[in-house]
């Protein structure tokens, strides 16, 4: 499948075989001293550049003055899909930065999330777990203390005035067993408890109910402005009207399938006995 990011990539690769000129590849890789493979890959968009693979191409093949434009067309890339390899080569705690500024230059939030809570609902022990395991998985920098304490920190925008949280999620969230089960059933008190908060909407998807689309990846919907998708790769950036207006018409029907309130406690509770009994 193309996507708009390969087909990025692949024009990125043009770029750099334009300037290669008259050096076959095994020349230019000889010069940088690359695998020969390594060209190929970059100039048909197989493999992403990093600024300092650009720069390096750009003063080999004998224009330097590009490289400003090859960083840009790179960073163009990245504005749409941010890979967990390059976010969280300094581990967690930056991401949690950049998002808190997402956070507060937004009033208005429509969450989905099939998989787990979402982390501005997570309690420190749930959080910490989370990370703990994120960080195996991408091989990353363990910072998960400084990680969860800027996640908790990020959950004072639940308390103030100005901002409403919109939040759905799967039952299959509140029986994830992503931590020991006294930490789940904690957890689960936790939703429960914002209940009733009037910056917070938390509605849940039963199992069973009728659904218009598959509950597939979450996402956050940032006033009308910015939709940030996760996969396991990557996140995706994306700001344009026709993927705003898609995410929010997802959201719209998973939203319309869920319930609030009591029947949203009751659903909380039952998830709460199942881990109270294996703790």
């Amino acid at each position: 499948m193309t996507t708009d990011f390969q087909q990025a990539r692949e024009a990125l690769g043009r770029r750099l075989r334009e300037l290669r000129g008259g050096k076959t590849q095994r020349e230019l890789a000889d010069v940088l001293g690359w695998p020969q493979a390594k060209v190929s890959k970059l100039e048909t968009g197989r493999q992403t550049a990093t600024p300092e693979d650009l720069m390096a191409w750009a003063k080999s093949s004998g224009h330097p003055a590009v490289t400003e434009e090859l960083v840009a067309r790179l960073q163009g890339l990245e504005t749409q899909t941010r890979s967990w390899r390059r976010q969280l080569r300094a581990g967690h705690r930056p991401v949690q930065d950049v998002l808190t500024v997402e956070y507060e230059r937004t009033t208005e939030f429509r969450v989905w999330q099939g998989s787990m809570v979402v982390g501005i609902l997570q309690t420190p022990d749930y959080a910490r777990h989370v990370f703990s395991r994120m960080a195996e998985l991408q091989q990353s920098p363990r910072d998960v203390e400084d990680a969860v304490r800027a996640r908790v920190r990020r959950q004072e925008l639940l308390y103030g005035a100005g901002r409403v949280f919109h939040i759905v999620l799967w039952e299959a969230a509140l029986h994830a067993a992503v931590a020991p089960p006294d930490v789940l059933a904690a957890q689960l008190d936790r939703l429960a408890s914002v209940i009733g908060l009037d910056t917070v909407r938390l509605g849940i998807v039963p199992f069973g109910a009728q659904l218009a689309v598959p509950p597939a990846n979450g996402f956050w919907l940032y006033d009308e402005r910015l939709v940030i998708v996760e996969d396991w790769h990557a996140e995706l950036w994306l700001d344009d009207a026709d993927n705003l207006a898609l995410y929010r018409r997802v959201w719209d029907s998973l939203n319309s399938s869920a319930v609030y309130g009591t029947h949203a406690r009751r659903l909380i509770g039952r998830a709460r006995s199942h881990f109270t009994d294996l703790a």
